[in-house]
């Protein structure tokens, strides 16, 4: 049985090195703001509570200028030249967590409303069930465009299959991948080492690292949020102004600012 984490030993990787081209701007979507703030900042002080041993925030399209804004949050950066993937990005990591043992909580930061209850949830499942890794999920009733969850008879894991490679069965499921995780960091470099950029994209996806690991018979958990809306992410400026009216008409609680 692999010994369980103490829940003090977390780092914390954000993964923000994207453009987002459909939001129509020049600067990283990350900084895009949402109830008058970048969606960052967000995400940033809702893993600050957990007072993690490090802050890694993945950058890449104008980084400089989010590690400007980011520079009083005491974070460090890596950067990601190429935008490869998921998978990738949490690969450029590895120099900064090679001393680090624990639990490795990732994260995206274009999905700012995460609650931190539900955070520390999801570290608790993966921690208690002794898992490898875990990953946090939503119900949707209209699950198109996210990855589907596909779980086994003991209710774990089994893989994580983006919405474009699922087959028309795993299409029906309608549990999907927040795109947050917990790993074990004695397991997670290992299995990103093998993972290939055979799929649709061309990309070597983080949820693939998932697969690997249930594979080799490891365990891999899952948390429900129980609000799905705030495992929402935004890549548009249609879902920017959606969530904007969910936080207007108090359908997502904001409880770190």
């Amino acid at each position: 049985m692999i010994k369980k984490n103490n829940i003090d030993d977390i780092a914390v990787v954000i993964m923000a090195a994207g453009k987002g081209k459909r939001m129509r701007s020049d600067i990283p979507k990350v900084l895009h703001k949402v109830g008058k703030r970048p969606m960052i900042e967000y995400i940033i002080k809702t893993v600050k509570t957990l007072n993690p041993e490090k802050i890694i925030v993945v950058i890449g399209h104008k980084g400089e200028m989010l590690a400007d804004f980011l520079k009083p949050y005491q974070v460090q950066f890596v950067w990601q030249r190429e935008l490869l993937g998921t998978g990738h990005a949490v690969l450029q990591t590895r120099n900064l967590l090679s001393d680090f043992e624990g639990t490795i909580l990732v994260l995206c930061g274009d999905v700012p409303f995460l609650r931190v209850q539900t955070v520390k949830d999801l570290i608790q499942t993966h921690q208690q069930t002794n898992a490898v890794a875990s990953v946090l999920t939503a119900l949707l009733q209209d699950p198109r465009g996210y990855g589907r969850v596909i779980r086994g008879k003991d209710d774990s894991v089994e893989k994580i299959v983006e919405d474009k490679d699922a087959s028309p069965e795993e299409r029906k499921e309608k549990e999907i991948n927040s795109g947050t995780y917990c790993f074990d960091s004695r397991f997670m470099f290992k299995a990103l080492d093998q993972v290939k950029n055979e799929n649709e994209q061309g990309e070597y996806y983080l949820t693939d690292a998932v697969k690997i690991l249930r594979k080799s018979n490891h365990k891999v958990s899952a948390f429900r949020a129980k609000n799905p809306q705030e495992t929402m992410g935004i890549n548009s400026l249609a879902q920017l102004q959606q969530m904007e009216r969910l936080l207007a008409n108090g359908k997502i609680n904001v409880d770190v600012l």
